[in-house]
């Protein structure tokens, strides 16, 4: 009776151990999901490029006159201050982007100029949400404050025109990083969505503009430029680059505008840092690929009709095709997958985060649909056993690292 007492006994308590530690499995997804949480509201997340300012311009028509209150939550957008908020998000850089067909239709300057000056209509108008920042000591007071940060990048080196003069103007307005071209060849380079090489990579004024940048203190972004552009800026610049919404094309075959192995690999040398672009275009060719031949699809059922995508009675047909065939978008998974790949080929120091937010329309992936959802990508990096160090890097650490550099470069100039 004695021993049955006690093998009952060893069986209720390793019953309750092994229950016991059942439960605590059930609960590490979630203890992991709070501690992303934390991680992404006590370290500071800078992103490289929020469309902002283009999107309230051009949806409202009215330049450097803020319509749309972004200091509480927005219906229109990726970004306002309660979701930046909610996700953590610390220094979005403000896109002053500048489309490519300014530099026909001249105007290029004074547009990029009207939307810094919206920017700094959005701090004054709303000063104790958000502040200006032209530093990394910027950004870190601010976040101390418990402000996000607007520091500024210009995405098209358009506006420069062909005065070199510009560049030290476009500083003194508080830009910080300027992406060389956009969509087409510029005065500076070719673009990676242009076929006509019209420089082979930089112009002869394009190296004069990457050596004002080094001897001012704008950071060189090479997202956009062709990879012809891409090798001379490396050969060239005195300091480290950034790509500030690029991916990794290892993913993406034949799509010029994300990076190749090799060039992450020279990046990396070159001490600069790719900050990942969240598209699904960016991510995952399978997915566009499918998302591309749904369109077809379409564009040939309405042809068969009759039919245009803008007439009334394709309306119908356009809206079942899409309930038929729904949008496919890549995942949150996704984008670890391109930092894992930069990782790898160039180490922890050189990768960052580049949304696109606002400036890639419904193409975000599952997961990472607007700026309150950084927790969700730092969950994920967590799981894949990024250490909190990592994770900080990834955030500012990297960036913070060659916006310092850059500066220190300037100053020896």
């Amino acid at each position: 009776m004695k021993y049955l007492l006690f093998f009952v006994f060893i069986f209720f308590v390793s019953s309750c151990s092994e229950k016991k530690s059942s439960e605590t499995n059930k609960e590490e997804p979630m203890d992991l999901a709070e501690k992303a949480k934390q991680i992404a509201h006590n370290t500071i997340i800078t992103d490289g490029h929020v469309d902002l300012p283009y999107r309230l311009q051009v949806k409202y028509f009215k330049p450097v006159k803020v319509l749309v209150d972004v200091s509480k939550r927005t219906e229109d957008g990726d970004f306002d201050y309660v979701r930046a908020k909610e996700g953590g998000l610390d220094a979005p850089f403000m896109s002053i982007y500048v489309p490519s067909r300014y530099q026909k239709t001249g105007g290029a300057k004074s547009f990029a100029d009207s939307l810094i000056s919206l920017v700094e209509d959005i701090v004054q108008t709303y000063p104790e949400q958000f502040a200006l920042a032209r530093s990394p000591e910027d950004v870190e007071k601010n976040f101390n404050e418990k402000k996000i940060s607007l520091p500024l990048g210009m995405e098209n080196g358009a506006p420069i025109e062909d005065d070199i003069a510009n560049v030290k103007h476009f500083y003194d307005r508080g830009i910080r990083y300027i992406t060389l071209t956009h969509a087409t060849d510029n005065q500076i380079c070719d673009s990676s969505y242009d076929d006509k090489h019209t420089w082979n990579g930089l112009s002869p004024f394009g190296r004069e503009v990457v050596q004002e940048m080094n001897s001012v203190g704008i950071m060189v972004d090479i997202s956009h430029v062709s990879d012809s552009a891409f090798y001379q800026v490396m050969e060239l610049t005195k300091a480290p680059a950034i790509a500030s919404h690029s991916s990794c094309r290892k993913f993406t075959p034949g799509f010029e505008r994300n990076m190749s192995d090799d060039m992450i690999k020279r990046l990396g040398e070159n001490g600069g840092v790719i900050q990942i672009n969240f598209g699904s275009t960016f991510l995952d060719k399978t997915v566009s690929d499918a998302n591309e031949e749904n369109r077809e699809k379409l564009g040939k059922l309405l042809e068969e009709k009759g039919l245009n995508f803008g007439d009334s009675l394709a309306k119908p047909i356009i809206e079942q095709f899409k309930k038929d065939n729904p949008t496919l978008f890549s995942d949150v998974k996704m984008v670890a997958n391109h930092i894992d790949h930069v990782v790898e080929l160039a180490g922890i120091d050189h990768v960052g985060l580049g949304s696109d937010y606002d400036g890639v329309g419904d193409s975000l992936p599952t997961g990472l649909k607007d700026v309150s959802m950084y927790p969700n990508l730092i969950h994920e990096l967590l799981e894949r056993g990024y250490s909190e160090e990592d994770i900080e890097k990834i955030c500012y650490k990297n960036v913070f690292r060659v916006w310092k550099e850059v500066q220190k470069i300037a100053g020896q100039s």
